[in-house]
């Protein structure tokens, strides 16, 4: 009776432990700045909560199938895994530095602008878009043309590229390292699964944070403020995370558990 106890709890341990990582972990630096330079796509809380939960579902692919054959194949596939992991990294760095020189692109071009509106009621609302284009990450108005969009059109492609981009970085090995110690496969799995739903909750209220300044602000000039600093962090994120890995500095350290 004692041993079964033991073990219930063991279980709830790690599936708490899983649920609990996973939504502390999508508020690791980089993630939260690479989804910040797409604030100003997001137009209403419904729109960027999907954000949020696309970057969720690309973060969690990646590691829910490296994670089942972890917790089969074990240490083998971890040594791989570990030994490219920096390489994975690398590709964060320079997506950031992307990102953020996208924004500037936009800005610069005058494809990113605002304009404030009245529907049939008392307030205004404000939206930040490109040149011709009025919908979250410019895909709303090729849907027709994409067969899976129109089947999930609140799916964000860009958003769930950038979470893929992330779950296959070396910051996820702090989570799949802990799988071999949970009390067996199907707690493993139990515990892949929360950290997956963790991660896109966390980063679900965190599209809605930084979509606010958006939402509730009708000038021009203090949204691109914004915008730019949302694009300069993320250039300046990517470039230390670069430096750290290529030249073994460690400007990031302070943004990781």
């Amino acid at each position: 009776m004692d041993n079964d106890l033991v073990q219930i709890s063991g279980v709830f341990s790690s599936l708490f432990l899983g649920l609990f990582l996973g939504f502390k972990h999508s508020t690791d630096g980089d993630h939260v700045v690479a989804i910040s330079t797409m604030a100003k796509n997001f137009k209403n809380v419904f729109k960027s909560l999907w954000v949020g939960v696309s970057w969720g579902l690309g973060h969690s692919t990646p590691l829910l199938i490296l994670g089942t054959l972890i917790l089969f194949i074990k240490d083998a596939l971890m040594d791989v895994y570990e030994s490219v992991a920096t390489y994975f990294e690398f590709g964060v760095a320079i997506m950031l530095v992307l990102l953020g020189a996208q924004v500037f692109y936009k800005i610069l071009n005058g494809s990113m602008h605002i304009h404030s509106h009245d529907h049939d009621h008392d307030h205004l609302h404000t939206h930040i878009h490109g040149s011709h284009d009025h919908d979250d990450e410019g895909n709303d108005h090729h849907d027709q043309s994409h067969p899976f969009l129109t089947l999930f059109p609140f799916f964000r492609p860009k958003s769930f590229i950038i979470g893929l981009i992330h779950g296959m970085a070396g910051s996820a090995a702090v989570m799949l390292a802990i799988l071999p110690t949970t009390p067996s496969v199907f707690t493993g799995i139990l515990f892949l699964i929360l950290f997956s739903v963790g991660t896109m909750l966390s980063m679900s209220i965190m599209t809605i944070i930084l979509a606010l300044p958006f939402r509730y602000n009708s000038s021009e000039r203090f949204s691109n403020y914004i915008i730019s600093s949302f694009g300069l962090l993320s250039i300046a994120l990517g470039l230390a995370l670069g430096s750290d890995i290529v030249l073994g500095t460690s400007f990031t350290d302070i943004l990781w558990y």
